[in-house]
């Protein structure tokens, strides 16, 4: 078995479709690792999961905010940010099969051998990998639950914007959900800038990208992260690596060997642009 990770599709089906192609990804013999957003602004968000949910034996799947935006979309938990590509996801028929599927996802992995641990947007460093996967665990209990609807639709808000290990209720499962789905910058103590998007040298003063902070507890895993596009994937760390290379974007999709460490990348620069 080989297994592959692969940044953010978003509802980019070809140039995943090209790089599975180029690796001559096998179902049933290798493993295909989903940093989370496979979909949204992309141009087949329901090809897409289609797609995958056909894979589903062969896949690692971490949520992404996006993921999670739009499966509140599906339940009616909320009606803003509704991008229009979602529209035939959230119309199928089949569209209650594949997000059932979804919201079943964790939001962080660690493989058995304890290599690798992945997240969307990362894991922050006040964090012990212990301590995040018990984090992880406890929203995936809700969002598998019969109290969904309610944490859907309380998760949206920025606040609180630093964890505390006293925090309850929805304060800390929206805390826990920030931090693994939207979190790029923050200060030594785990403080967000949750409306910071660009890249690391326009941080606010204070803050620094969330992997350039030591952790507290050393880690033994390599951590795979997506979501924050600026980076083009540099993190200047051989432990922390970041795949999401902008393909909704018009830039790349990267997907990496995890077993060889090769790198394989596809132009998105061909696609329609993305939707804001």
């Amino acid at each position: 078995m080989t297994r592959y990770a692969v940044g953010d599709i978003q509802g980019c089906l070809q140039p995943l479709q090209c790089l599975l192609e180029e690796v001559s990804f096998a179902p049933g013999r290798d493993q295909l690792w989903l940093v989370g957003d496979l979909v949204s602004r992309g141009p087949d968000s329901l090809a897409t999961l289609r797609f995958l949910y056909d894979l589903r034996d062969s896949l690692v799947v971490v949520l992404g905010n996006h993921d999670l935006h739009t499966i509140a979309l599906a339940r009616g938990a909320t009606d803003r940010g509704r991008h229009p590509t979602l529209e035939a996801l959230l119309a199928a028929a089949d569209a209650p099969e594949l997000l059932d599927w979804l919201r079943h996802q964790p939001l962080a992995y660690r493989d058995p051998e304890g290599h690798y641990l992945m997240s969307h947007a990362g894991v922050p460093p006040m964090w012990s990998s212990e301590q995040a996967l018990a984090l992880a665990g406890e929203v995936e209990t809700v969002l598998r639950g019969p109290d969904i609807d309610a944490l859907l639709a309380a998760m949206y808000g920025n606040e609180p914007a630093r964890w505390r290990d006293d925090l309850e209720g929805h304060d800390r499962l929206r805390a826990i959900i920030n931090y693994f789905t939207r979190m790029r910058c923050c200060r030594a103590d785990g403080e967000l800038a949750l409306e910071f998007k660009g890249s690391p040298d326009q941080a606010p003063e204070g803050f620094a990208p969330w992997f350039s902070w030591p952790p507290l507890n050393p880690r033994r895993e390599r951590l795979l992260f997506g979501h924050w596009a600026a980076l083009h994937g540099a993190t200047g760390r051989d432990d922390c690596i970041g795949l999401d290379t902008g393909c909704v974007w018009g830039q790349q999709m990267t997907l990496l060997n995890l077993d060889s460490g090769v790198y394989h990348r596809c132009d998105c620069g061909t696609m329609p642009p993305a939707v804001s």
